[in-house]
């Protein structure tokens, strides 16, 4: 079983900044990936210690794009708190929090965890690409 660990506090900081705009909003996500056995077979456990909030270039309600700037300020923040990127959040503010075919693409050039949020449904769903490279989802939890 896999799952991504997030505290409430940076959760509510998420659905806050996604509905904060009425279009797409994005966010590096920073923290450790744990590798840890679950009933006989791997399962990877990662854990967000830190959000840097990007701006979305694109502005737009159905699309995002984080500048080049904004990437390497964030991979930067990471080795200076000694951790990792190790994924992406964005919102969908008029649709489900499931990935797009655009989302899915770009899953697989920038693989980790994907969190989205739904502005419809107000919600947060966490995604992993499998063993097929699909989009499978994941539990979010706090411990």
């Amino acid at each position: 079983m896999t799952k991504i660990v997030i505290h409430d506090h940076n959760l509510e900081l998420l659905e806050q900044y996604a509905e904060s705009q009425t279009y797409e909003v994005c966010a590096m996500l920073i923290g450790h990936q744990n590798y840890s056995f679950y009933k006989n077979r791997n399962g990877i456990c990662d854990t967000i210690k830190h959000i840097f909030f990007t701006e979305n270039t694109e502005k737009s309600p159905v699309h995002f794009t984080i500048s080049k700037e904004q990437l390497l300020e964030g991979y930067k923040l990471a080795s200076r708190l000694e951790l990792d990127v190790i994924g992406i959040f964005h919102s969908h503010p008029n649709n489900k929090a499931l990935p797009s075919i655009t989302d899915e693409r770009f899953m697989k050039i920038n693989p980790g965890v994907w969190i989205i949020y739904s502005g419809t449904e107000k919600n947060m769903k966490a995604f992993k690409l499998d063993d097929n490279e699909k989009p499978k989802e994941i539990r979010i939890t706090d411990e």
